[in-house]
């Protein structure tokens, strides 16, 4: 059995070096710092955004699982001064100028109903979620895990995204990812896939789009 000091702990300790120094050598990392984002993940949203022309002025925009709020920066940047971003986390995240944040667990009855309080009946044009759960490293946990929260987002879309909005969610390649992605097809004329540049190629991350919510699911 290895000790402490033994093989273990050095291959943890390697690994953690090899990640530190892609992390900090990474393009992204150091567009984030030198433009004062709080995150790489802007720039996922960012390249989204405009390919797809997600955002119009004075657009409702819900963003779940909002922390550290890279995404809901990338939004306020963008909408300008016109508009309601409205952030979710069940961590906490520093302010936001023009960005209504909630702290609390949207699976819980009364967040919700805080959540649903702050939006005040207005109808919401698109939804993110870049949310994923803290992973263990193995895949028959994270992906039922991921899948979780993915419908989680999607019920909320179905309950609170108005005829005609859409949903941008993260997803991971895997178990129940087909079945998902045909869902949303039920719900919204156009469905894509897209992998932006700054996700990183190793990881099973991608981002389904869907357009256009239908008044009814199919």
């Amino acid at each position: 059995m290895p000790t402490p000091t033994g093989p273990i702990p050095m291959s943890r300790s390697k690994s953690s070096q090899r990640w530190l120094k892609e992390h900090f050598s990474d393009p992204f990392v150091k567009k984030a710092q030198s433009e004062g984002m709080r995150s790489r993940a802007a720039y996922k949203l960012e390249e989204l955004l405009q390919r797809d022309r997600l955002l119009k002025p004075n657009m409702v925009v819900v963003d779940l699982g909002a922390a550290p709020g890279g995404w809901s920066q990338q939004v306020r940047r963008q909408l300008g001064d016109s508009g309601r971003v409205l952030a979710l986390d069940i961590l906490e995240m520093p302010p936001l100028a023009g960005v209504e944040f909630l702290h609390g667990d949207f699976r819980e009855e009364t967040v919700l109903s805080q959540f649903e309080a702050m939006l005040g009946g207005q109808p919401v044009d698109l939804v993110l979620s870049d949310m994923a759960p803290n992973k263990s490293g193995m895949d028959a946990v994270d992906q039922p895990r991921m899948m979780h929260l993915a419908e989680l987002a999607m019920d909320f879309a179905d309950n609170h995204l108005k005829p005609g909005g859409a949903f941008l969610i993260k997803l991971f390649q895997g178990v129940g990812f087909d079945d998902y992605v045909r869902e949303m097809r039920r719900r919204y004329e156009k469905v894509v896939i897209r992998k932006p540049e700054a996700s990183r190629k190793r990881s099973p991350e991608v981002y389904a789009l869907g357009q256009g919510k239908r008044p009814q699911i199919k």
